[in-house]
């Protein structure tokens, strides 16, 4: 009978540590964009109504901007960043590539 070598059983953990930091990351930054999406919407509900108050349009200028960040931000968590759609579909293709699968 021979013990489990440390290396096979640090491995393991080490890969559950590496997953769990992972998703802790990923999870993070969609919290992230859902509290900027949250406070984006109730600022600018606000600026729309004080501007509607006085009979002015100024709060569209807010609006686009902020909603320019907003949509770059949300582009980066949802799309880009590892655990994005975009990312992993790229990544796939890039990991067949290499392994000789995709010959285009």
């Amino acid at each position: 009978m021979t013990p489990m070598s440390p290396s096979s059983s640090s491995s393991s953990s080490s890969s559950s540590a590496d997953i769990e930091r992972r998703a802790r990351r990923r999870a993070g930054a969609k919290m992230g964009w859902f509290i900027h999406a949250f406070v984006y919407v109730v600022v600018n509900v606000g600026l729309v109504g004080l501007a509607a108050s006085r009979g002015h349009n100024w709060a569209v200028y807010p609006l686009m901007g902020w909603g320019l960040g907003l949509l770059i931000h949300g582009a980066v968590v949802w799309l880009i960043a590892p655990g994005g759609g975009l990312y992993d579909r790229l990544l796939e293709r890039e990991r067949r590539a290499l392994g000789g699968e995709d010959r285009r």
